[in-house]
């Protein structure tokens, strides 16, 4: 375990936000945490890729940085293998990796930020496909007692980017490791999603590899998408509104280009097409913008505080609000 004291965060958070932490603990082990868990109680935050949060202050407090690396295959038979994966492994090498080793199942979720350790939290998905599609398990450590724990993929209680830990455990609990389960053969190819299926079929692919699957979306999203080591940034801010069928129809009666996708509940419209609709794509204030490429990310060109981006967020929210009867939600945690 390592202590850093009145730590700057700029480069463990992808918003490249300069906030401090009074203390610093990387941690390197399961154990490591429980101890840290047992002899000081919570941290005041805990760290994993820094790629889905917005600093807005400094953490008066221990920041707890999770930095717990490995792979190891603990299941195998024919078709599938079950890989456990560090929670600070980074969660784009870990799907190239798992591409080199001829294993299917992350191709579609190639170039999301962060580590893997967060990716359960999150229930990140692009493309058609979510984590919970993968997921085997997960472990870590509760932080009201420092007692271990393991979570099945029902137990995890996933939703549209929801789970356990956005609600009844939320800062209760610390993911170690996560167990995924990785196709060897017969792999289930998912390229219908309108983007990457166009691209395939400029390319003449007609029955594409996941590692086909993975350089098209790692091109779509570069081409949308800016690099956060060039402009901070946490991805998508926003999560796609879901509506009732009736809202869906009311407004697509106004606007019949805009894309809608069936979903529980009623529809998912998305959020970028809307922000753009209302002029907010390639927005600045000061250092903090909207993306010219992509209204659903909210970038840091320099030297944007996360206030600033917190309240150009809040503008967007209240305009998407007053123009089309929608209620946005953030994706990105505010801390």
């Amino acid at each position: 375990m390592i202590v850093q004291i009145n730590q700057s965060l700029a480069k463990l958070n992808t918003f490249g936000i300069d906030q401090k932490a009074s203390r610093l603990i990387w941690a390197h082990s399961a154990e490591e945490i429980a101890n840290y868990l047992k002899h000081h109680g919570a941290p005041a935050l805990v760290l994993g890729g820094g790629s889905n949060m917005l600093l807005t202050n400094d953490v008066e407090g221990d920041v707890l940085k999770v930095d717990i690396h490995g792979r190891e295959v603990v299941f195998e038979d024919n078709d599938h293998v079950h890989i456990r994966f560090g929670a600070g492994e980074n969660w784009h090498e870990v799907v190239l990796w798992t591409l080199m080793q001829g294993l299917g199942g992350l191709e579609n979720l190639s170039l999301i930020p962060g580590n893997c350790g967060t990716a359960p939290v999150q229930n990140i998905g692009a493309y058609g496909v979510e984590l919970q599609d993968v997921f085997v398990s997960c472990e870590g450590v509760m932080i009201d007692d420092s007692s271990p724990f393991k979570l099945s993929k029902e137990e995890a209680r996933f939703g549209y980017r929801n789970s356990i830990f956005k609600n009844e455990w939320k800062g209760k609990a610390v993911i170690t490791q996560v167990v995924l389960k990785l196709t060897k053969r017969n792999h289930r190819i998912n390229a219908e999603y309108g983007a990457i299926k166009g691209e395939l079929q400029k390319m003449g692919v007609s029955k594409p590899t996941p590692k086909q699957i993975s350089d098209v979306v790692v091109a779509i999203r570069k081409s949308k998408l800016p690099d956060p080591s060039q402009i901070g940034n946490s991805g998508s801010f926003f999560k796609n509104p879901v509506v009732s069928t009736e809202k869906a129809e009311e407004l697509l009666d106004k606007y019949p280009n805009m894309p809608s996708y069936p979903a529980e509940g009623g529809k998912k419209l998305a959020a970028g097409w809307i922000i753009e609709k209302c002029g907010w794509k390639g927005h600045r204030e000061k250092d903090a913008g909207v993306h010219q490429n992509q209204a659903l990310v909210l970038v840091n060109y320099g030297n944007a505080t996360g206030r600033e981006i917190h309240l150009l967020a809040q503008n967007i929210m209240e305009d998407v609000y007053a123009r089309f009867g929608i209620q946005l939600e953030p994706e990105v945690n505010l801390i």
